[in-house]
């Protein structure tokens, strides 16, 4: 059965590779165009981003009493973005790549599962402070239209809802169960006349919010611990934006905080509500709109938006890869 999901999941990535090979090309290009210092910086950061994703998953680990490594924790996660990337499924791909290593290492699924979503949302979390700067760049520079509000409340909405079901959790598991199959019954009656039957069990829903609210009750206790992996989560943003500054540097591209701080903002936001994976087609399309309006010239906020994905998607997709196949390896 691995042998066969390996072979599914190495099939999807060359599907996936072949369909972006265009665009593999242009980055290609841009890359070589630039410093070749700044570049080396910026996959140099990029490596700090996976230690301090683990980092992240580590703590997370360590509150729900788990033992476990950074170096493993960013093997994992770095596969489990990966998994994401090719096998889009709402996140639920990487959570699977944690949930199957809990069980071959004798750990509780349900652990694992409430590690994942309190990833998940302390990570927009700490996005959202991020954000909250963004847009202020962006008023004060009188940029802030109606689609960065709109995308801004959507991706606001969507922490607030993160946030309400573990408060739930943590208070009953009932109350948890019936939120999530009541989510499950607008899901299912907005797919099935396209599927003609139902894509979420209302069932596993509650099943779910028992697994998860054993570990979720003893968080209210608790919380001052979370402080830690969300120092961590907002320090993987720091890194992000070095990278953008060292892809400024690298075209000798003239940039202020506010420059920065705002093009980062904008484009991470429009990858996490954007309904293609880690939001390609989108950012490229958006970042580049962004840029300029922060003052940068078209054709340098393109060449800029090319070389900041080669180095933060394209090149941890890479990584995933190869994590993906060595945990493969290490599991059989």
């Amino acid at each position: 059965m691995r042998q066969f999901i390996f072979a599914l999941v190495l099939f999807l990535t060359v599907a996936f590779v072949y369909l972006s090979f265009g665009e593999l090309q242009n980055i290609l290009q841009t890359l070589q165009q630039g410093n070749f210092w700044f570049i080396l910086l910026a996959v140099f950061i990029q490596f700090g981003w996976f230690l301090v994703t683990g980092l992240t998953y580590l703590a997370l680990y360590h509150i729900l009493g788990m033992n476990a490594t950074v170096y493993k924790m960013s093997l994992m996660s770095a596969s489990a973005n990966f998994v994401n990337v090719i096998a889009p499924s709402a996140g639920m791909g990487g959570m699977v790549v944690f949930i199957s290593d809990a069980k071959r290492s004798g750990q509780s699924s349900g652990k694992v599962t409430v590690v994942s979503v309190l990833f998940v949302f302390i990570d927009y979390v700490a996005f959202l402070v991020v954000l909250a700067l963004g847009l202020i760049v962006l008023f004060r520079r009188d940029n802030l239209g109606p689609s960065e509000i709109a995308a801004s409340t959507v991706m606001f909405a969507i922490a607030a809802t993160l946030g309400f079901l573990l408060y739930l959790g943590s208070r009953s598991a009932v109350a948890l169960g019936n939120a999530l199959a009541w989510m499950a019954r607008l899901v299912n009656r907005a797919v099935k006349p396209f599927i003609h039957r139902d894509y979420l069990s209302e069932a596993r829903a509650y099943e779910f919010s028992h697994e998860m609210a054993i570990d979720l009750k003893s968080l209210p206790e608790r919380y001052r611990s979370l402080i830690k992996p969300f120092l961590f989560a907002f320090a993987a943003k720091v890194l992000m934006m070095s990278i953008l500054m060292a892809s400024f540097l690298s075209f000798k591209v003239p940039f202020t905080a506010g420059t920065i701080i705002g093009g980062f903002s904008i484009s991470y936001l429009f990858l996490i509500v954007s309904p293609t994976p880690s939001g390609i087609g989108i950012v490229e399309g958006i970042m580049p709109l962004a840029l300029s309006s922060l003052q940068v010239p078209w054709s340098q906020a393109v060449i800029i938006t090319l070389a900041y994905r080669g180095i933060t998607f394209w090149f941890p997709l890479g990584v995933g890869a190869i994590a993906f196949r060595m945990l493969n390896r290490t599991n059989t």
